[in-house]
């Protein structure tokens, strides 16, 4: 996507208030048009409230929303062209999987002819039209998940909104569903706005991701970006497993920043804007981008010993303590043992960065 695609949803300096509680403080973000946007972060974080802000159900105390250039804050939920899928799936019992699918439709003033059309195609696309007689009790979590999610598309919106969706679904499947709810969205086209708390499940299907903590935006971006060069420790820590350390930074040079730890150990990192000599901060590095040898193979090898290893499925975890007594989890992939050697608790080993592993944050 490039920065010339159009903006489907703007958000601008958004607030949202409730008495003396701020929920959301100035939001500000562009979500492009035909673009799977995550909005991500822990519980209470203020991502549902920014959702439930663009469909409608929630007033903004300041700043606007708008939708492909106009400003909908007056419009009501049914008159915006955006529809949500919810995470309790709210699927009528009574009705069968088409009559479901094709009754907000009829609500629309479509005929029940053209409404039967348009559900039976929606269930083609969700591949469920063989269960279009159905009940809602006779289907599993996740086709019931699937029938919400042909509804809500049935109108065509411009804008689907999907809040936890997938969150009642066990493990298997729902790795299932992301697959195929990025695989939908690409075939229809329509912007997709998904609300998780899942870090893994945002860097699978999204475009971009943003990152909110305590009603205020981290960082926004894709995510590789979101992963590899986290801005602030907040989110490094929420992505992923990551190892965070504390230095000092002795020498920042246009390109690179030289960091010293308790008990003389150094390193060196890309420097980032913003941090200057003598600041205390916290270095980010992934597990997986630390190699364990018998001997120092570079300048950045720190010295350690193996507390204990824990077998992850696919990867081997390995926990070490550094010569100045900081903890370091080192991931070494399941299919190298071969070629990596796996050290035993009690012995030691020194630790090195891959090239460019080490990221400083701006705390």
């Amino acid at each position: 996507m490039t920065d010339d695609t159009q903006i489907a949803v703007d958000v601008r300096d958004a607030v949202k208030r409730y008495g003396d509680f701020t929920a959301l403080q100035q939001i500000s973000l562009g979500i492009r048009d035909n673009e799977f946007f995550t909005l991500l972060g822990p519980s209470g974080c203020g991502k549902t409230t920014l959702l439930r802000m663009i469909a409608g159900f929630e007033d903004v105390t300041e700043g606007a929303i708008f939708l492909y250039g106009d400003e909908i804050e007056t419009l009501p939920p049914h008159q915006r062209p955006v529809n949500t899928v919810f995470q309790n799936y709210a699927l009528f019992p009574h009705m069968t999987v088409l009559e479901n699918v094709g009754f907000g439709l009829e609500m629309l003033g479509q005929s029940k002819a053209a409404a039967r059309t348009r559900a039976a195609e929606m269930l083609e696309l969700v591949q469920l039209s063989q269960f279009a007689s159905r009940k809602p009790a006779q289907l599993s979590g996740g086709q019931q998940q699937r029938v919400a999610l042909a509804r809500a598309l049935a109108p065509a919106p411009k804008v689907l909104l999907l809040d936890e969706p997938l969150s009642a679904l066990d493990q298997k499947l729902r790795k299932a569903m992301q697959i195929e709810l990025k695989h939908i969205q690409r075939e229809t086209g329509i912007t997709f706005i998904f609300v998780t708390h899942d870090q893994e499940e945002a860097l699978t299907m999204s475009d971009r991701i943003a990152v909110m903590s305590a009603g205020e935006l981290q960082q926004l971006g894709a995510p590789r970006d979101i992963y590899e060069l986290p801005r602030n420790m907040f989110v490094a820590d929420f992505i992923g497993d990551t190892n965070l350390l504390e230095v000092t930074v002795d020498e920042v040079t246009e390109c690179r920043a030289a960091c010293s730890l308790d008990g003389g150990l150094t390193l060196s990192c890309e420097a980032v804007e913003g941090v200057r000599k003598g600041a205390q901060v916290h270095l980010s590095i992934r597990p997986e981008r630390l190699v364990l040898s018998e001997t120092a193979t570079g300048a950045d090898s720190l010295r350690a010993r193996v507390l204990e290893n824990i077998f992850i499925g696919t990867d081997i975890a390995t926990l070490l303590v550094l010569d100045n007594g900081s903890e370091i989890t080192v991931r070494t992939s399941n299919s190298e043992r071969g070629s990596k050697r796996i050290f035993d608790a009690g012995q030691m080993a020194f630790v090195t960065m891959e090239r460019g592993a080490a990221r400083l944050l701006r705390d």
